[in-house]
């Protein structure tokens, strides 16, 4: 599917806010409210949006947060990410290129359980080193 400026506007848009109203959005945009319905029909039939989450405010979000770079064994990635999937407080694990194969996001309510997750992440069969960076305070943050 082809997205062009105005679906990137639109996106862009509910990107800011998911639950606008299709009038409002269409207002924001300058278009009948018609066309925008139209597109986002479209943009959702075609999985562009996969749907509408949920974000936390930062009241109801964990208190702490992490990044851990892992560089794992040849060959050890299905099992490493079947430990990862296991670990309550593990949110994201991206593949990347570079000096580390995975990046891991975790979120915890105290600093123990924070440790224990980091602990156990180090522990994992597959894993050859781990280097974590605690998360202070949230500069930017424009949505997942």
């Amino acid at each position: 599917m082809q997205i062009d400026d105005t679906d990137r506007a639109l996106i862009a848009l509910l990107q800011d806010n998911a639950r606008a109203p299709v009038a409002t959005l269409a207002r924001r945009m300058g278009l009948a409210r018609t066309t925008v319905q139209a597109r986002l029909d479209r943009l959702e039939a075609a999985g562009v949006i996969a749907g509408y989450a949920l974000r936390l405010g930062a009241e109801a979000r964990p208190a702490l947060r992490a990044t851990v770079l892992l560089s794992i064994e040849p060959r050890a990635g299905a099992a490493v990410l079947a430990r990862l999937k296991s670990l309550r407080e593990v949110r994201r694990v991206h593949t990347t290129s570079g000096r580390f194969d995975l990046i891991v996001t975790l979120e915890a309510e105290t600093t123990t359980a924070l440790d224990d997750t980091l602990d156990r992440i180090g522990e994992a069969r597959g894993v050859r080193t781990s280097e974590s960076l605690i998360h202070l305070a949230t500069k930017l943050d424009r949505g997942a």
